[in-house]
């Protein structure tokens, strides 16, 4: 059973999502929250398996919320559900740790497929916004990787796996396998570590990245 924490400032939206969930045969609402603050003492009592987080709410920016979050229940998943459609609110999201990230326009499939997945380990986000996850200004040091390199670069050390690049470029596992080599060749690098290591270093994402 996903054990699930709702967290969004709207009460209706809120009702409404928890109604939805307890639907599901596998997926229990076990409380919500208005607030971040709020969030943070459900998230400590409870230790949901997922939470969805509106990134819009009061008083604190959504990576703030993620951080707090995940400090306070460390094994949960979060899945950002928000009508924020910023690429770069998102990528601050998930640097913060979120697994995800899902738009309130989305479909009720949509969502719950998106629940199941953050909830067995893997990642998700709108194939409409995965590619523009990647930072846009250019580094130095990964002068050598053509755009569509940077890009896979990028993801990778974001954590997602090249099945989960393929649909967000909208590519085949093969060619994000080929990308994934030439990264590797052209910046001397010989596995995953030294690749998160290297976007670290040039502050492509945060230390609260969570690599696969």
């Amino acid at each position: 059973m996903i054990r699930v924490l709702v967290v969004d400032d709207h009460a209706l939206f809120r009702a409404g999502l928890r109604s939805r969930l307890a639907e599901e045969r596998d997926i229990m609402p076990i409380g919500e929250a208005g607030s971040a603050e709020e969030a943070v003492v459900r998230a400590r009592a409870l230790h949901p398996d997922v939470i969805l987080l509106d990134l819009l709410l009061p008083r604190k920016s959504g990576s703030e919320a993620v951080r707090e979050l995940l400090r306070v229940s460390p094994q949960s998943r979060v899945l950002i559900v928000s009508s924020q459609a910023s690429a770069s609110a998102v990528r601050q999201a998930i640097t913060a740790g979120a697994c995800g990230y899902v738009p309130k326009r989305s479909t009720d499939r949509e969502l719950l497929d998106a629940i199941r997945r953050v909830a067995s380990g893997e990642r998700y986000v709108d194939p409409d916004l995965g590619a523009q996850l990647v930072v846009p200004d250019r580094v130095p040091a990964l002068e050598p990787l053509t755009d569509r390199e940077r890009d896979v670069f990028t993801l990778l050390a974001l954590g997602y796996t090249n099945q989960e690049i393929a649909r967000m470029l909208f590519v085949s596992v093969r060619t994000v396998d080929s990308h994934r080599a030439h990264v590797m060749r052209k910046l001397d690098l010989e596995t995953r570590a030294e690749l998160v290591l290297l976007a670290l270093s040039t502050g492509l994402i945060g230390p609260g990245t969570a690599a696969a």
